[in-house]
């Protein structure tokens, strides 16, 4: 499985979040199932242009870097951590390796030259492009025709293309830039699309199970991925591509031009739960394009607080030790994250299933078992909001033994102690159970 991921140019925003939360939905979907996934995904460093269609404009790390008056190892690696904190508030799984595009250069250019030995590409003046007219199925995987393509192409097309849809594989470079290498046809560098292309193959093989990303990667990024990949090896380069819809704000596309990006980081600080946010996108389809607003994010975070608190009673339940049933509720939940990553119906069934009639084992054993897939750590989460320090514990004793003894001046008065020190106590049939919140102000 080979995903594609960030160019880390600026800090990835929640609408950038949403494929890479669904592609480590489809992982962790695929391993629940018994498979063994190999899992790459790239970080960009180098050849995303401003202009993707036409293969023009400044390169955006480059331009971050003169910007922020750094050098471009500073903007990847100050990019890149940000990126994988994010990653690791939203609980995404690592994958198995994530190579950077500069790293690749070299394979980069050999397969470049393998295609013009081919007749797919050709050089002018510096530049490699990649014939489309060679490949006869190019457009298919984006449901664009050639001739409309080429047709379309209107604006900022480069002269020295035969075709105006022909796309870059490599760039002649000039001195004002700040990434060169060398290569056959002189000082340059890679073209966007032959990045992934390459490190797919090197790392996964010329053929790969599954390929993810965003739907704004779907043309023309993996449309000339497709091409030059299927092209160089003369096989079916991808077994499934799998695109993520995308996340509105307020039902207007994100960008970082329109400047209503907003970041995970930026959620935490307005004191949203990041996995609140993960949360959010599992009751909506990752095909189905999803809105946000303040209304939803906060409802997403009383859903998760009110899904954790519930899990938390469970744990505060006696045993019954019959962990053998619920297998239909299994089965269930089986089914809809097969059915093309259902996942609000997966979400809908743990909902149900804590609040169902099975015993709190059973219970606890499925959410612990569904949430390999969720990605909540409800049950990590609820633990902790039951653990009690020494002397709460003493207060939770003392306020059991004054209620048994009727005296409910003082149980009232362990409670609002309990509940300065963040202990929300719930009365009962069977005895006290508690929730620890933030701890009261002022008190």
């Amino acid at each position: 499985m080979y995903s594609c991921g960030p160019t880390v140019y600026h800090f990835s925003h929640i609408g950038n979040m949403r494929s890479f939360v669904a592609a480590d939905v489809l992982r962790r979907v695929l391993e629940y199932n018994g498979y063994q996934v190999d899992h790459v995904k790239n970080i960009t460093d180098v050849g995303h242009l401003r202009n993707e269609v036409a293969d023009t404009g400044v390169d955006r790390v480059e331009e971050a870097a003169r910007g922020e008056g750094k050098t471009v190892d500073e903007v990847v690696a100050f990019y890149t951590d940000a990126y994988l904190q994010d990653e690791a508030r939203l609980n995404v799984l690592p994958p198995r390796a994530r190579p950077r595009a500069s790293q690749f250069i070299a394979q980069m250019i050999q397969m470049i030259e393998k295609l013009i030995e081919q007749g797919h590409a050709y050089e002018a003046d510096g530049n490699v492009y990649f014939s489309v007219r060679t490949f006869p199925s190019y457009g298919e995987l984006s449901g664009n025709r050639q001739d409309d393509l080429i047709a379309g192409q209107r604006v900022e097309v480069e002269l020295d293309k035969r075709d105006p849809a022909d796309f870059a594989l490599w760039k002649k470079g000039d001195p004002s830039r700040l990434m060169n290498w060398d290569s056959p046809w002189g000082r340059g560098f890679p073209g966007w699309h032959i990045e992934c292309s390459v490190m797919a193959s090197d790392l996964l093989g010329p053929q790969i199970d599954i390929h993810t990303g965003g739907i704004d990667n779907l043309f023309p990024h993996h449309e000339d991925e497709r091409a030059q990949s299927e092209a160089v090896s003369g096989e079916r380069f991808v077994g499934f591509w799998v695109h993520g819809a995308h996340l509105l704000i307020a039902d207007e596309r994100m960008a970082k031009s329109l400047g209503n990006t907003i970041t995970v980081a930026q959620l935490a600080e307005r004191g949203i739960d990041p996995l609140a946010f993960r949360y959010f996108l599992l009751q909506a389809h990752y095909r189905t394009t999803l809105s946000l607003t303040n209304d939803s994010l906060a409802a997403a975070q009383t859903g998760l607080s009110r899904l954790i608190d519930d899990v938390a009673q469970l744990l505060q339940e006696p045993e019954s030790g019959d962990e053998g049933k619920g297998d239909e509720v299994r089965l269930a939940f089986l089914e809809a994250i097969n059915d093309d990553l259902s996942m609000p119906s997966a979400l809908a069934l743990v909902q149900d299933l804590v609040a169902g009639s099975l015993s709190p084992v059973t219970k606890l054993h499925l959410v612990e078992q569904f949430d390999r897939v969720l990605g909540l750590d409800l049950l990590t989460r609820a633990r902790g909001s039951v653990e009690l320090t020494e002397e709460e514990q003493q207060l939770i004793f003392r306020r059991e033994t004054a209620r048994r003894a009727r005296d409910w001046r003082l149980s009232d008065q362990l409670r609002d102690e309990l509940a300065e020190r963040g202990v929300e106590v719930r009365d009962g049939s069977a005895g006290q159970r508690w929730i620890k919140r933030a701890a009261r102000s002022g008190a």
